[in-house]
């Protein structure tokens, strides 16, 4: 078990460049897999969560050469060359490998089993194995399917097509399903309420294949061919950037540029909310990469102002709600987060233990059933706090350490190794 201590910082300075994004890792090599030719991606997130599933590829059949590093050279065989794997395919803490992984499988004509560690197997899977299930796959789980582990019983031959109206916006739920519709005869849709991140729909029309977006309602035919690029560099994460943009924004002092972000529209709630918060940040360099919009973020210390977050913005943010606590904890007012229900079933219920440790630091929060209200404004004081095994917990309070008066501890901050490898040494450099 590893502790962070984290002393008050005079400012955040300089220039950074963070680790590769990790959903579009985890496509990336799950994509190249599925496609003809070899694929080298660059920027691929070292974390532990995308190695399990570059390691899961490699168990169903595929060559991948680099894994733990942030260059692979995937040698795909196309859309049916997968093999059944001769043991189970643990996921570790990885919600999006998992997930993701069952709708490929799903389609295959083989037998699989996916597990991860005790925090995965509490986390829902019945929002994918439903619409899985009415696509003609066998799938067994605990619970009847809703906890993993998750046994798959492949239908290769016999998977329909789905028009599937999602009653949440999950990108997770909506890949896995566009995974399995792969496989289909006809064409598969998936409708959300409101817009999840769309690096699935972006990473497949990258591999040559037909995506059509109509409004909420994304839509492929089944059995088209992946071909690939031969060269795939990945982006930094805006989710790993945001929890600099705050502490950027919170420590009085700080002037820091981070490099080479993605911008995509479904992932930038972050900057829009801050923004709103009266952040002083800028967006310089706009460039396109590996189909995804990039710029370099420039962000300078200003006093913060309340703000509701609710609705289409949390879809686009909900990642970030948790460090987003932290800036509202500093703001002038009264912060209103609603619509967040989603928090509760994540790594932790991010409601409450973002609410138990922000406490702690003597910051103002109440509970709300799909969200929180923070009264900010008021000198936070460090504290000895718990990362409750989640990594976005974690670095959201060494963040909150940073403008706050004496020590904050973070126990157990191992778990920032699945998203953020080196989160911690970056952080002190920066801010010291």
């Amino acid at each position: 078990m590893s502790d962070l201590r984290i002393q008050p910082s005079r400012g955040l300075k300089g220039e950074i460049t963070l680790p590769g994004d990790k959903s579009i890792s985890h496509r990336s090599v799950l994509f190249a897999a599925l496609a003809d030719g070899t694929t080298e991606i660059t920027g691929f997130l070292t974390g532990e969560d995308t190695q399990h599933t570059a390691r899961a590829v490699q168990m169903l059949g595929i060559p991948v050469e680099g894994i733990g590093s942030s260059r692979l050279v995937v040698h795909g065989k196309g859309l049916d060359g997968l093999s059944e794997p001769t043991c189970v395919l643990d996921l570790g803490n990885s919600g999006t490998g998992m997930r993701l992984l069952a709708g490929l499988l799903a389609g295959q004509d083989f037998f699989s089993v996916l597990t991860g560690d005790q925090y995965l197997t509490k986390r829902p899977m019945g929002r994918i194995v439903e619409p899985l299930r009415r696509m003609g796959a066998v799938i067994d789980g605990r619970s009847e399917g809703k906890l993993a582990p998750l046994a798959i019983r492949g239908a290769r031959g016999k998977i329909k097509a789905l028009d599937y109206a999602s009653p949440v916006a999950s990108a997770q739920v909506k890949s896995a399903i566009l995974l399995c519709g792969l496989y289909a005869d006809g064409d598969t849709s998936v409708t959300e309420p409101s817009k999840s991140r769309d690096h699935t729909e972006r990473m497949l029309r990258s591999f040559g294949v037909d995506v059509r977006e109509e409004g909420l309602r994304v839509t492929l035919q089944g059995r088209q061919r992946l071909t690939t690029t031969g060269m795939l560099d990945i982006p930094a994460d805006i989710s790993s950037a945001a929890f600099f943009l705050v502490a950027a924004s919170i420590v009085p002092g700080s002037d820091l540029v981070v490099r080479n972000v993605g911008v995509n529209v479904t992932r930038t709630g972050i900057i829009d909310i801050l923004l709103a918060m009266g952040a002083d940040l800028t967006m310089e360099n706009g460039r396109e990469q590996a189909g995804e919009p990039v710029a370099d973020i420039r962000v300078r210390y200003r006093q913060l102002k309340a703000v509701e977050i609710s609705g289409d913005l949390v879809p686009r943010a909900i990642d970030e709600i948790p460090v987003l606590a932290v800036a509202a904890s500093y703001a002038v007012g009264t912060t209103i987060i609603r619509d967040a229900a989603e928090l509760r079933v994540k790594e932790s219920d991010r409601i409450a233990t973002m609410a138990l440790e922000l406490r702690k630091l003597g910051a103002a929060i109440a509970e709300r059933p799909d969200g929180m209200e923070i009264r900010g404004g008021g000198a936070l004081a460090g504290a000895l706090c718990e990362s409750h095994g989640d990594h976005r917990v974690a670095m959201s309070l060494a963040v909150a350490g940073l403008a706050a008066r004496g020590e904050t501890t973070v126990r157990d901050t191992t778990w920032i190794e699945t998203s953020f490898p080196g989160f911690g040494q970056l952080l002190l450099r920066t801010a010291y």
